[in-house]
């Protein structure tokens, strides 16, 4: 995609964008149309390109996401450049930083694990993100000023969280009370996944729970049921008193 292809004012709310990260994204894909997560780790050396993707969104450039193969047959996100007239204005600076301990306090907060799939981690294996995506509700609501306004997520929810939100109707709403009552905001009092009437739970098994997952593969292996099949059994068997 050269310049020549998109309007003026859009060209020169990318030239107002001066975040190194964001800088790159941008510059890769006025040269070559789009940029994918391997060439943004491979090209530019950064470990969670999906960062990168979010300095340029939080700037209210719209990218266009869509699922290509890697070189190794993978499958991977590309992403291109969104219809220029769906530029979001004044986002120009992004969202504010985490203030320095904040982190921390979300850590100390939720005892070291995952808001998501309740793993235990180390603190620089967690990431902080807004429970409404700062692209819906920007700082005002969703500040990461505020304790709880923000949750703690390990780098696959953190990953499984932007795909699913991208993907989500509300992306083009942009209703933040919509957001609300999603499980990617509040994963313990949900009535939603990215809108859809369902509920959703992550199971984590890690250290000497291993073996009780083994234990359950096994117990399983020779029926027709699945492990998600089996654990809802536990538990509707549990609540109705008729666990055996």
């Amino acid at each position: 995609m050269s310049d020549s292809d998109l309007p003026a004012d859009f060209l020169a709310q990318l030239g107002r964008v001066t975040g190194k990260r964001a800088r790159i994204v941008i510059e890769h894909i006025l040269a070559h149309g789009h940029v994918t997560t391997e060439q943004l780790e491979r090209l530019y050396g950064y470990k969670h390109p999906p960062r990168a993707i979010k300095d340029v969104r939080d700037q209210g450039i719209p990218l266009i996401t869509e699922r290509v193969r890697s070189s190794d047959g993978r499958t991977i996100a590309s992403y291109r450049f969104g219809d220029p007239e769906k530029v979001r204005t004044g986002r120009i600076g992004g969202r504010r930083g985490t203030p320095h301990g904040f982190r921390a306090k979300l850590f100390e907060q939720g005892d070291g694990c995952c808001a998501s799939c309740d793993g235990r981690f180390e603190l620089r294996e967690l990431q902080v993100d807004h429970r409404i995506p700062y692209e819906i509700a920007g700082d005002d609501k969703a500040s990461y000023q505020q304790l709880d306004s923000s949750m703690i997520l390990c780098p696959s929810c953190s990953r499984s969280k932007s795909w699913s939100c991208e993907q989500c109707p509300n992306w083009q709403d942009r209703i933040a009370s919509t957001c609300e009552h999603c499980y990617w905001a509040y994963p313990l009092d949900h009535s939603h996944v990215a809108t859809t009437p369902v509920r959703r739970m992550e199971l984590l098994f890690q250290g000497e729970e291993v073996t009780i997952y083994k234990q359950l593969s096994e117990t399983v292996s020779a029926s027709e049921r699945s492990l998600q099949d089996e654990v809802k059994r536990i538990v509707r068997d549990f609540l109705s008193g008729t666990l055996t």
